[in-house]
């Protein structure tokens, strides 16, 4: 979905399909045909966006035979869907039974990660609608924070001047222009804004993917936006104010790591925080990534409150921060008394955020 700012620039709205399992390009398109299209029917627009999910082998056939993309592109045009930013951050295996550590892996250490990024912003520049000119890539924070070496250090850097010098190239050849953002988040090496501010290079068509749930875990009021927000992602934390184990055991699952954050400390997962590494008595911020639209029972709650104010921030003043928002809730598979179709949570979360931009001024086009 596309809206008009007040400052007359285009803002477009799309949802992350992370949430889909799909490794391979038939899975790609079922779920474009299947799921996208059930959204984009429930929410009743003629143009519904997404914040496409490639897997490494996906990309890798779509870069092998160039009428694959052209089968892609054809496939989004007829079904009333649209791509300007892609979620570069999962390699490959999303929805396996078990993700946790394994979602920063490959890093930006490794050439497998630059060649994958730049691979998508191929791809991607050859997506995007005759109209659009600038689409948007998330990546991963560098690295998860252990094993962090000065060597390690320097091949990040060797790898991101590289990825910037190709994406400047990408952009002469296309005449579309690529930008990445590096997506914060606690565990990793750049955790926070002020440490993407210190740590990442300050180079044009690199920014920030500034995920509200992550931001919200770090207790960051407000988040340091010195770089440039690529893209937001609208998501929510699950918060318990106070903390209960009683309330929180259903979301001790094991497929994806939840970061938990107090007052007192941090640790790398909830099932470690509820074992006694977190004292109770406190509010707890815990990285469940929770429907936007979400009301639960106390002490449970979310921090869509959070959410709210980063939106007004970035979109509630006289200029637009970030042109790019992406609803990302991938948990629709692990969520306690989760819908039996996420579809229909999908496109109530979409119309929450479309609610939002409406009462900042922003006009539905």
């Amino acid at each position: 979905m596309r809206f008009r700012h007040p400052d007359g620039s285009t803002v477009h709205l799309a949802y992350c399909t992370n949430v889909h399992p799909a490794e391979t390009l038939p899975g790609v398109h079922d779920q474009l045909a299947g799921a996208c299209s059930r959204v984009r029917s429930l929410l009743g627009v003629d143009r519904l966006g997404l914040g496409l999910w490639l897997s490494r082998d996906v990309a890798s056939t779509l870069l092998a035979d160039p009428s694959e993309l052209v089968r892609l592109r054809a496939a989004l045009e007829r079904l009333g869907l649209e791509v300007v930013t892609l979620n570069g951050f999962p390699y490959r295996g999303f929805q396996q039974e078990v993700v946790k550590y394994r979602v920063y892996e490959p890093d930006w250490a490794s050439p497998s990660r630059l060649r994958y990024t730049l691979d998508l912003a191929e791809i991607l520049a050859q997506l995007l609608p005759a109209d659009v000119a600038e689409g948007t890539i998330s990546t991963l924070p560098l690295a998860w924070r252990t094993d962090w070496t000065p060597t390690k250090a320097e091949a990040v850097s060797r790898n991101i001047a590289t990825l910037c010098d190709e994406l400047h190239a990408l952009s002469s050849r296309s005449g579309k222009t690529i930008r990445v953002g590096f997506e914060p988040e606690p565990g990793c090496i750049v955790e926070t804004t002020p440490q993407a501010t210190a740590l990442l290079p300050h180079l044009d068509l690199l920014g920030l993917c500034l995920d509200a749930c992550h931001a919200a875990v770090g207790f960051e009021d407000p988040p340091d936006l010195t770089l440039p927000v690529v893209k937001l992602q609208a998501s929510c934390a699950l918060e318990a104010a106070p903390y209960t184990q009683s309330a929180l055991a259903a979301y001790d699952e094991h497929r994806f790591l939840h970061q938990t954050r107090s007052a007192s400390g941090f640790t790398d997962d909830l099932g470690e925080a509820m074992g006694g590494a977190l004292p109770p008595g406190e509010t707890w911020r815990v990285h469940f990534h929770m429907p936007l639209h979400a009301e639960l029972p106390p002490p449970l709650t979310t921090t869509a409150p959070y959410l709210r104010g980063l939106l007004r921030t970035l979109l509630g003043g006289d200029t637009a921060l970030t042109r790019h928002v992406e609803v990302e809730t991938y948990t629709w598979t692990v969520m306690p008394g989760g819908p039996s179709d996420a579809a229909e949570g999908i496109a109530a979360e979409l119309d929450w955020t479309r609610g939002r931009l409406a009462e900042l001024g922003l006009k539905e086009l």
